[in-house]
Parts: C-alpha cells; structure tokens; sequence
C-alpha cells in the first residue's frame, strides 16, 4: 500500500491514509500511539471496513470475510511503516481469530466524503 499525502488532520490526532487496489487503510495516530484505523476492503458493491478504536476496541462493517482480508492484508502490508504494519496485522489476525463473535455494526459500509477514491 502507498501513503496518500495531504490527508487533513483530525487533531489532535494525526491522519493518513494508505491505499492500493484492494485496500483503504485510514490510520489516527497521537505522538507514537495508534488510537484507530479503519481498514477497507472489497469492491463498491461489496465493500466492508474492520475498524478498531482503542476506546470502543474492534468491529466490522459488512458481511466479514476474515480469511480473504487476512491473506491479502498480509502481501499488501509490506509496504506499511513497520510500527502501523505491526499494530494493524495484530488486530487483523484477532479479527480472523474472532471471526463471527466481532460486533457487527452495518450490513453495508458507507465511507466519509473524504475517503472517497473517486473511482
């Protein structure tokens, strides 16, 4: 994944936004500290989000598919500053480990305007 620069920050936190074909990963980070991600995957259609927050912990929005996005986050991660590669696969492993007992909060992922790709 590569780093979309320019990403306004939602202070105090710090936001980026890392994206290839597969996948959007919006990172918030204060000082050295993750304190949520949401990563999204899938197609248009099919589109669905594994977010966690470090006050609410880890859900999912949309019909999980907890192997395909762990196999795929694996060969897309490489690219990841190595601390958010560490932290993100962590949860994405617990996530696939988890698999059915995350909440789910939607049937259907709906991003921010700002994380629109316009593709």
């Amino acid at each position: 994944m590569k780093e979309i620069l320019g990403v306004t920050d939602d202070g105090p936190a710090r936001r980026r936004w890392f994206h290839d074909d597969y996948f959007d990963l919006f990172v918030w980070e204060t000082g050295e500290e993750l304190t949520l991600f949401q990563l999204c995957y899938g197609g248009d259609s099919t589109e669905r989000a594994l977010v966690w927050d470090k006050k609410r912990g880890l859900f999912h929005d949309g019909p999980p598919q907890a192997t395909e996005v762990v196999t795929r986050f694996e060969a897309a991660a490489a690219e990841l500053p190595e601390r958010i590669r560490r932290e993100v696969r962590e949860k994405v492993q617990e996530f696939a480990a988890r698999r059915l007992a995350v909440q789910a909060r939607r049937k259907k992922f709906r991003r921010a305007g700002w994380q629109k790709t316009g593709t």
